[in-house]
């Protein structure tokens, strides 16, 4: 395997017969398996559809997921990465994000007709990551079979071919279906696009594989694919980060046992929710994710509002399911409440939007549990952030993303200190008078082993998890050694190109 192409790296694209059939972890077992063989490995996706995202080292962001890729890869993540980023502001429009930095706002009509435009900037970004390694390993999003898409497409075939990447079909068995979605992904692309799939696997298969050897023998029958493994379900996943909506509707059904019950509310824009993962995966913690329509549980010590994409419309969101008064409910039985950046906006007295940067211009009354106000604005915040708790002073780290500016008397009582880069420090985010309501711009808190134990203390629950970082390392690793064992990783190599 140690032989490299003349004309640069060699790459490799897994695409999916639909959503949720993980490829993104298929691309993270990927890339930390061929790490671990000693190649230089990149991850890249052309185009992510997310509100989870990630800071990266020279103030951009990208996709979530392509982070953990990086971190699969033993990188710090690059814009080049996740050149396009889409992430949802309403039913119908996103902010675009190109290369790290917002370009603007684009209804989904819109964007379909001007992505095709998009191609040379994420081409240059491949080819500036395939210069510099081994191996790339590109990620599709959603499925090639939606073929009504396919005109200027820049995400899955349209890219593939454009960049002659050979693809691989991953579909994923656990939901039923997948010799129909295998066998009718071939059937409706055309044959050029069909031309460019060199194979398929399967993924999350539960049980004995041999029982579905006919089936993969059907699949390779019918569409003269060979097929490059069958991947079992791996527990491993539920320890890495969430990346999409589709986690956290898969949270809501999971029940733990922890002491410490917090409960979330699933806001319709929610936004890096994986600030929640690190508390999830405590033993004395039980998350709550409420989906719409449900009450936040009485029996809640503290309640995490999340961030969020459009503050405005969740705002508007939270009070509609009656969340409002659920929220009041448990602030006068003495329960605690934490906002985490859009959250935190949330939890003040009004949230002012007079560039109209979320829609309409206008203000709306807040929660009023903090006495601030926020007013949003159109320069977005993009930054690590090192520094240290207000109150226990633990060391901390993680980032900041976010539009607008918050201040008022509460911010008199910070709940940070963070770090400038003269050496100082300032004063970051409200704590309430009573110290039960608290809010901070700053996302990632609980990754950082020292903070998150401190917060659990404050909460009279001892941490039980030793290392976060070596948690999801410890999981990476897992990924990559069942890639070894049941995917055909030397027939993925000799067919990348």
């Amino acid at each position: 395997m140690a032989d490299r192409t003349a004309g640069g790296a060699r790459a490799l694209m897994i695409q999916g017969t639909g959503s949720d059939v993980g490829k993104s972890l298929l691309v993270a077992a990927l890339a930390r398996a061929y790490t671990r063989r000693g190649l230089r490995v990149r991850p890249f996706k052309p185009q992510n559809m997310s509100n989870n995202a990630a800071v990266t080292p020279d103030g951009g962001e990208i996709g979530r997921a392509q982070a953990l890729q990086a971190r699969a890869c033993g990188l710090a993540p690059s814009v080049d990465m996740n050149p396009v980023l889409l992430k949802p502001q309403t039913d119908v429009g996103a902010q675009l994000v190109l290369r790290g930095r917002v370009l603007g706002n684009a209804e989904a009509s819109a964007y379909q007709r001007r992505k095709g435009e998009l191609l040379p900037a994420v081409l240059e970004s491949f080819h500036r990551l395939r210069g510099e390694c081994d191996l790339v390993v590109v990620e599709g999003a959603g499925s090639p079979a939606e073929t009504n898409l396919r005109a200027g497409d820049i995400a899955n075939m349209g890219f593939a071919r454009a960049a002659g990447v050979p693809v691989v079909l991953a579909g994923d068995i656990d939901r039923g279906g997948v010799i129909a979605s295998l066998v009718g992904t071939h059937r409706v692309l055309d044959v050029e696009d069909r031309a460019q799939i060199r194979g398929f696997l399967i993924n999350k298969f539960r049980g004995d594989v041999r029982l579905f050897e006919k089936g993969v023998t059907e699949i390779e029958a019918r569409t003269s694919w060979p097929c490059f493994g069958v991947m079992p379900h791996q527990p491993a996943a539920a320890r890495l980060p969430a990346e999409d909506g589709m986690d956290l509707a898969h949270w809501a059904k999971r029940a733990s046992g922890g002491p410490l019950r917090i409960a979330v509310p699933m806001l319709s824009r929610i936004a890096n929710f994986d600030d929640l993962d690190p508390l999830r995966l405590e033993p004395g913690v039980t998350v709550a994710m409420v989906p719409p329509g449900r009450p936040l549980p009485g029996d809640a010590h503290g309640v995490i509002l999340p961030g969020s994409k459009a503050t405005l419309a969740d705002l508007a969101f939270f009070r509609a399911q009656g969340w409002d008064i659920d929220l009041a409910g448990h602030v006068r039985r003495g329960g605690w409440v934490l906002g985490l950046c859009g959250g935190y906006q949330m939890l003040g007295r009004t949230v002012a939007d007079p560039d109209g940067i979320e829609g309409a211009p206008g203000t709306a009354a807040g929660l009023g549990y903090l006495d601030v106000e926020t007013v949003l604005a159109p320069a977005k915040t993009l930054r690590a952030v090192t520094g240290r708790d207000a109150a226990s002073g633990s060391a901390l780290t993680g980032y900041e993303m976010h539009l607008g500016v918050t201040q008022g008397p509460d911010s008199a009582r910070p709940l940070l200190h963070l770090d400038t880069e003269g050496g100082g420090m300032v004063a970051e985010g409200a704590v309430s008078l009573d110290g039960r309501v608290a809010g901070t711009y700053v996302h990632g808190l609980f990754g950082h082993d020292a903070q998150r134990a401190a917060w659990l203390r404050r909460w009279n629950v001892a941490p039980g998890l030793d290392s976060y970082d070596g948690t999801v390392e410890a999981a990476l690793d897992d990924l990559a050694m069942a890639a070894e064992r049941h995917l055909d990783l030397d027939a993925l190599w000799a067919i990348s190109r």
